[in-house]
C-alpha cells in the first residue's frame, strides 16, 4: 500500500510545479516512507507522485512508482494490492508484453494497452486506488476498489483537479480551499455521511466501485462519474436455492482461496485476532496454510463488559499461533484522539479507532507491514444487530406478531451495550428513505435521530444554510433504486451499510485511515469480490437462524472454532464508552476544556457557546440512562472531533507545512529521481 498524488490543469500548455507534487507525497509520508517519486507529462498539465511502502518487489529502483508505459502513452499512480497477479502477469508476458519490474502495479497498464481500462477492471482482484492517465485522449481517470477498502478523494481548483489518498494532501496545493461544508458538519456531529462526500467544501471521494473521469474540452476540465461494479444482490425468487451443504462447501472454497492470495507478499504477513469467529476463522485457515506460526495480534481493554481477550486466546493456542496482546486503558484513548484526527479527517463517535491507531503502531514496532482482517463478515452474513433486527421487522414474512416481538426484545437485551449508538433509542422514520427502500434501515436510525439534536450545537450561520436540508433525503438520493427493487428487506439493509456506514467508518476511519497511520496495510479477505458475489446468493435464512448471526460462517468454519465462539453472538469491536471508566471519562472532559471552551469555540466560529454548555449541564445530570449516556458520550466526541479537525486542517497552513515536510525528508523534486 501506498500514498498517491496528482494535478491535472484546465491549461495543458501549464507546467507542473515538481515541488508541488513531492510536498503532496511528503504530506502523506505515513503512508509511504519507503520511498517516493513524481512523474509530468510536459505539454499534457499533468502530474503524478507516489509515497511508496514496499510489499511487492522490494528493490527501490524498479518499484518506485509513478509508472509510464514504454511507448508513453500511459502514465498511473496506484494505491494498494492486486491479488492473482503472478498468474496475470504470466498470461500477458506469454501473449508478448514485457515486464520491467515485479510490481503488480504494471499490470494495469499492459491491461489497459490490451483491453482498454473498462474491460481491464473485472480482472483487477483486490484493494486498489489509482489514477491513469491516458495521452492519447487526455483524459485522466481515477478508480477505487469495489467497496472502499483504498481511499481517493478529488476536487475542482481554479487550476485544474487535484487528486490525493487523503483530504491533507488535496489540502497541500495553494489552490485547495480549506473550509467546512454546512452540511459536511452537520453530518460529523450525527456519525453518518452522504456517499461521496467529505466534511470540506468542494472536497469529494471516489465511491466505491467507481471511476471519476477528467477530461479536457476547450481548455476546461470536465468531470463525469461511472459505476464499474456493484454489490448486486439477486431479485427476490431469482436465487437458485441450493442444499445448506452445497451453501457451505462454496462458502468455504472462497474463503479458503481469499486467505490464501492475502498470505501472498514479499514481506512477513501476520493476523489481527479478536474474539469474533471472524478473526478467528481467518486465523485457523492461516495457520493451516502456513509452516510456521501465524503472528496474531489482538486488542485488548481495560473493562470485562467489552475486552475479548480471554475468547482470543483461547483461538490463538488452538492453532499455535504466536499471539502478542496490547492492553489499552482508558485514558490512553483520550490522550491519543487529536493525534488519530489527523489520521481519520472526519469524527469518530467511539475511540476504538483510537485503540486501532495504537495497534497498528504496535504492529509496525514489532516489525510488520501487512495484516489479514475480518472486515466485511458482518456486511455479507447479518452479523451487527441492527442488520438482524431489520430481518426481525421486514424480513421474517412467516413470523407471527408476537414471535417478531420475542426476537426483538431478545436481540435488544443481548445487545444492551449498544443501545445508543448501533441501535436507536427509539424507532424512526424518515421519509425520503422509508420511499427509496421500503423501511427506514436500522442501521441509519440511531444517527437519524440525533440529527434534530445536534443542529442546534452548530453555529447560527451554519444552522441557517441548513434549514431546508434532510439527511436523510441526502443520503437517500444516492442509493441506486435499481440495486434495492425487488430485493429480500435484509439484502436491502445490507446494502445500505454498504453504502454508507461501512465505506465511510469501518473501512475508513476505523481502518485504512489509522492503519496506514503507521505504515501499516491490512488485507479484508471476505472483501474478495469473487467471495462477495457468492455471498449475495446466500439466502437470508442462511445468514440469520436459530438466532445465530452468520450462522453459514459458523457451520462452514465450526471445525475450526473453539465451542465458546461457535455458540457466541456477535459482540461489535467497541471501547468502553467515556462514562463507563472515571479515569477516561477525566481525560474527556480535559480535552474538552481545551477544546470545547468557550474562547475555542469562539475562535473557531463552527459551534453554538450556549447549546454546547447545554449538552454539558445535561452530561453531568444524575440517573441519566445507559442508552443516554452513550449518546452523549458520542456527541462530546463527535463536537471534539469538528473543533480538532478545523485546527489541523483549517486554521493550520497545510501548503506551507507539506513543504516544510519535504525538506524535513530530503525528498527533492530531482530529475533524476523521477
Amino acid at each position: 500500500m501506498c500514498g498517491i498524488a496528482g494535478i491535472m490543469h484546465h491549461e495543458a500548455a501549464r507546467p507542473i510545479d515538481p515541488d508541488q507534487l513531492v510536498a503532496m507525497a511528503a504530506i502523506q509520508y505515513h503512508r509511504g516512507p519507503d520511498g517516493f517519486g513524481w512523474q509530468t507529462l510536459p505539454d499534457h498539465g499533468v502530474g503524478f507522485a507516489h509515497a511508496r511502502l514496499a510489499i511487492i518487489d522490494l528493490n527501490p529502483e524498479r518499484g518506485c512508482q509513478p509508472f509510464r508505459s514504454e511507448d508513453g502513452r500511459y502514465l498511473i499512480a496506484h494505491n494498494g494490492e492486486f491479488y492473482d497477479y503472478k498468474r496475470l502477469r504470466a498470461d500477458l508476458t506469454s501473449r508478448g508484453y514485457q515486464f520491467a519490474t515485479k510490481s503488480d502495479t504494471e499490470l494495469v497498464l499492459h491491461l489497459t494497452e490490451r483491453l482498454e481500462l473498462e474491460a481491464a477492471l473485472p480482472h483487477l482482484r483486490g484493494e486498489f486506488a489509482f489514477a491513469l492517465y491516458e495521452r492519447d485522449t487526455e483524459r485522466l481517470t481515477l478508480v477505487r476498489d469495489r467497496f472502499g477498502v483504498k481511499p481517493l478523494y478529488w476536487t475542482m481548483t481554479s487550476v485544474g483537479l487535484v487528486f490525493g489518498s487523503e483530504i491533507k494532501v488535496l489540502m497541500a496545493h495553494p489552490a485547495v480551499k480549506r473550509a467546512f461544508s454546512a452540511a459536511g458538519l452537520y453530518h460529523q456531529l450525527m456519525q453518518t455521511m452522504v456517499p461521496g462526500t467529505t466534511c470540506f467544501e468542494g472536497i469529494y471521494a471516489v465511491q466505491p466501485g467507481q471511476k471519476v473521469v477528467c477530461q479536457r474540452r476547450d481548455g476546461r476540465l470536465q468531470v463525469h462519474t461511472e459505476t464499474y461494479w456493484d454489490l448486486n444482490f439477486p431479485q427476490q425468487g431469482e436465487r437458485d436455492l441450493l442444499s445448506d451443504e452445497a451453501y457451505i462447501e462454496a462458502l468455504r472454497s472462497h474463503f479458503v482461496e481469499a486467505i490464501q492470495l492475502r498470505l501472498e507478499a514479499d514481506v512477513p504477513v501476520a493476523c489481527y485476532l479478536s474474539g469474533g469467529i471472524d478473526s478467528c476463522s481467518i486465523l485457523g485457515v492461516a495457520a493451516a496454510c502456513q509452516q510456521s506460526p501465524v503472528k496474531a495480534f489482538t486488542i485488548g481493554f481495560d473493562d470485562s463488559d467489552y475486552d475479548e481477550t480471554a475468547i482470543a486466546r483461547e483461538m490463538a493456542e488452538a492453532v499455535g499461533a504466536d499471539q502478542d496482546i496490547l492492553t489499552v486503558r482508558g485514558r490512553d484513548l483520550y490522550d491519543h484522539f487529536a493525534r488519530t484526527l489527523w489520521h481519520t479527517e472526519r469524527s469518530i463517535y467511539n475511540t476504538f479507532t483510537v485503540a486501532k491507531l495504537l495497534m497498528s503502531e504496535h504492529v509496525h514496532r514489532a516489525g510488520y507491514k501487512v495484516v489479514v482482517t475480518g472486515e466485511g463478515s458482518d456486511e455479507l452474513f447479518a452479523g451487527y444487530p441492527q442488520l438482524r433486527l431489520d430481518m426481525i421487522l421486514h424480513g421474517m414474512e412467516s413470523a407471527s406478531p408476537a414471535e417478531r416481538a420475542e426476537l426483538e426484545t431478545w436481540l435488544q437485551e443481548s445487545n444492551r451495550l449498544f443501545k445508543g449508538n448501533l441501535l436507536a433509542q427509539d424507532r424512526l422514520n424518515d421519509s425520503a428513505l422509508t420511499e427509496r427502500i421500503g423501511f427506514t434501515p436500522s442501521c441509519l436510525q440511531s444517527w437519524l435521530s440525533s440529527a434534530l439534536q445536534v443542529l442546534p450545537l452548530l453555529h447560527s450561520d451554519y444552522r441557517q444554510q441548513l434549514q431546508d436540508y434532510s439527511p436523510g433525503a441526502a443520503i437517500a438520493a444516492t442509493l441506486d433504486p435499481q440495486q434495492l427493487a425487488g430485493r429480500h428487506p435484509l439484502d436491502k439493509a445490507q446494502y445500505v451499510w454498504v453504502k454508507t456506514q461501512f465505506e465511510s467508518q469501518v473501512l475508513g476511519w476505523a481502518g485504512d485511515r489509522v492503519d496506514m497511520a503507521n505504515s501499516m496495510e491490512a488485507r479484508p479477505a471476505f472483501l474478495d469480490h469473487p467471495l462477495v458475489e457468492f455471498a449475495v446468493t446466500i439466502p437470508p435464512r442462511l445468514r440469520f437462524r436459530d438466532r445465530k448471526d452468520k450462522y453459514i460462517l459458523r457451520e462452514t468454519m465450526r471445525a475450526l472454532l473453539p465451542d465458546t465462539l461457535y455458540k457466541r453472538q456477535k459482540f461489535a469491536f467497541m471501547a468502553p464508552p467515556a462514562h463507563t471508566d472515571p479515569a477516561k471519562q477525566q481525560a474527556m472532559l480535559e480535552l474538552a476544556q481545551q477544546h470545547l471552551s468557550p474562547a475555542a469555540i469562539a475562535t473557531e466560529g463552527l459551534l453554538d457557546t450556549a447549546a454546547v454548555s447545554a449538552l454539558f449541564e445535561r452530561y453531568h445530570q444524575p440517573d441519566l440512562p445507559v442508552a443516554a449516556q452513550v449518546q452523549l458520550d458520542a456527541m462530546i466526541n463527535h463536537l471534539l472531533s469538528v473543533q480538532i479537525l478545523h485546527e489541523h486542517f483549517i486554521a493550520a497552513d497545510l501548503p506551507q507545512a507539506a513543504r516544510a515536510r519535504s525538506q524535513q525528508l530530503g525528498w527533492q523534486a530531482n530529475a533524476a529521481l523521477q
